[in-house]
Formats: C-alpha cells, structure tokens, sequence
C-alpha cells in the first residue's frame, strides 16, 4: 500500500495550552504511608526497602540478578564490556529498571508517585552517603568510581513522575522534550560509567541524546497500541491531526491509508536521529562502540519490523525475531574483529563519499 511522503512542517509552535495534554491524579483519602504500602504489595517482595543495608558484593549481586532475568539483550550487551564495568551497567540498569516500575507496575497513579517521591528520597540519601537499598548501594560506589553527577538519575525520575499526569503531546519537539529526561539520560549514564565524559563531552552528549530519542521513539511507534492501553499517546497530536488519524483509530486498531501515512512519517523522523548519532560509534572506546552499534541496529531493525508490516503496529506489535537478534549480535562480534563492519564506519566512508 502506497502511503503519502509529505510530512507536516515541525516548526510550528504548539498554541498556549497545547503542548502537554495532562490527567489529574485523583487520590483517595489515604495518607503518604499508606500508599506507599499498597504500592509496594503491587511490586516484587525484593523491591522493597530492607531494614539493614546490604554488602556492596550483596547489592551488585541483587543487581545483576534484576538486569539478566529482565533484560534478554543484557548478556549479549555486556559481551562487549570489560568485566570491570559490568557492576556499574547491572546497577545503572537496575536503578532505571525499578524506576520504570515503581511508575509503571503499581495500582494507581497516587501510589506511583508516592513510590517515586520516596526513590527520589534515597537517590537524594545515596548522594549525602546513607544509601539503605541495594540499588542504591551498587549505585553508590558507581557514582564515586566513575564521578557521576545526580542530574541524570534525578531526571529519568522526572520522566516517570510525568508519565503519570500527562498523556498526549502536542508537537514532536514536545515528544523530544519528554525523551530529554526518558531516554537521553540513560546514554549520558553509560559515557560516564564507560569514562567518556571527560573530553569532548558536549559533542558525545549530543550524538548521544540523538541516539537515545531514536531509540525511545522507535520503541513508541512499536508500541502505539499498547500505550494506548495505558492511556498514553506519544504520537505527536499536530502530526495526527495533518494525517487526519483520530484517538478512534487507535483504540479499533484499524491501520487506515491515512494511520500508515501517519507512521510512515514518524518512522522516516526516527531513523534520521538514527543517522545523526551513528558518528558516536567512532569515537568512543572499541567496546563501548560495540555495545552502541549492536543497540542502533536494534533500533533500526525494530523500524525496519514496522516497515514490513506495511506501518501497521495496530493489529499486533511489530517485533525483531530471535534470528535477527542473532544476526545483530553476530555482526557486533565480527566487528570487534573487522571494526570496518561497524555503523560508524560506514558512516564516515559516506561522509567521505560525499
């Protein structure tokens, strides 16, 4: 099926009042604590705060344990890494991990917030030296030994409070801002675990953030129906509007002419800060180049998945296979031996091309 190549203009300013569409969290007459517990019987017992502080070798092990029984790529990830910076990846992963769920995982959106009210708390606690939970105890010695500043943790907790009170954004640039604190401070946290941000910080940072709002929105558009399910919307409302795409074609999951022309639009959007990201690869350390190739070509695999579907990730989510999961891994390996295979290489052989 043909779809239309124009695209709407993403200058246009959202009017006042239009960037962000909220919902108010209605709480029951129920105090902080009890929230807090029912917030916590929605959640694995091991989420909780113990009463004594775990080891270091404890808190890393609990650490691991959550980023190889959740994450299927992590083993395939961390291949690529030094064994010495395993710990600080298993605890950097488990910090976003539990956020994700303490937003995400609960009955209500009152008890989400007082579980992230109290995660901000221990975050602040595990930068003044008194961490309690396991995160934040593998946390804490990550944070000294790579020189981590709060900032990025502080904002992933921003993203997920603001999950919980706003469902629609009016432009992609509001869609960006969001991703801003969503997705970009996780890149941003494996530079400085992986010792890259000391210089040329900035240029790193914003190839970085391209990268990461790439893979973020790839993950909406792969997602659209079940966000939806949610009560959230990330496909820009001006963009559904200039397609003439309604709420009511989301929630029949009918791929209209006029919803794959929307997709296709948002698709070509995410591949270009694909593209303009791809030049990080070449100028991190090998390693951490390889871990970054083998997650763009996820990232591009998972667009190319919605392509194949002809745009439609209505009637069932789009998905990479097991054998291109294999695929991608084995390139990334053989790039560790021919790095000329890498994305970034071929970037700049394009670059030099043109």
């Amino acid at each position: 099926m043909n779809v239309a190549t124009e695209q709407p203009s993403r200058d246009v300013a959202a009017q006042d009042g239009e960037a962000l569409q909220t919902e108010p969290v209605v709480a029951e007459e129920l105090s902080r604590e009890e929230l807090l517990a029912r917030g916590w019987a929605a959640l694995p017992g091991s989420y909780r705060l113990p009463a004594i502080a775990p080891t270091l070798d404890e808190a890393r092990a609990w650490c691991q344990r959550l980023a190889e029984t959740h994450y299927e790529n992590f083993h395939v990830a961390t291949w690529f890494l030094p064994k010495a910076l395993r710990p600080h990846f298993h605890a950097i992963y488990a910090y976003c991990r539990v956020s994700d769920d303490l937003g995400d995982e609960v009955g209500s959106k009152a008890e989400a917030l007082a579980l992230l009210e109290l995660w901000g708390e221990e975050l602040e606690a595990c930068y003044a030296g008194q961490p309690r939970h396991p995160v934040f105890v593998a946390l804490a010695e990550t944070i000294r030994e790579c020189s981590i500043p709060k900032e990025p943790f502080a904002d992933l907790l921003k993203a997920f409070r603001q999950d919980q009170t706003v469902t629609r954004y009016a432009t992609m640039e509001d869609v960006l801002e969001y991703c801003r604190y969503s997705a970009d401070p996780v890149g941003r946290l494996v530079l400085y675990a992986c010792g890259e941000a000391d210089h040329n910080q900035e240029e790193k940072f914003r190839l970085s953030d391209a990268t990461c709002s790439a893979l973020q929105l790839a993950n909406f558009w792969q997602d659209v129906r079940e966000d939806w399910a949610r009560g959230r919307v990330y496909l820009p409302q001006k963009d559904m509007e200039f397609f003439r795409v309604s709420d009511t074609i989301i929630a029949e999951g009918i791929a209209t002419p006029e919803f794959r022309a929307l997709m296709h639009c948002e698709v070509n959007y995410a591949r270009d800060l694909f593209e303009q990201g791809l030049p990080l690869i070449g100028i991190v350390n090998r390693n951490l180049a390889l871990d970054l190739d083998l997650f763009s070509r996820g990232g591009l695999e998972i667009l190319r998945a919605i392509e194949q579907r002809d745009y439609d990730v209505l009637s069932a989510r789009p998905a990479i296979s097991k054998a291109t999961k294999a695929t991608l891994a084995l390139r990334a390996a053989t790039a560790k031996l021919l790095p000329f295979l890498s994305l970034g290489k071929s970037v700049r052989r394009a670059e030099r091309a043109d």
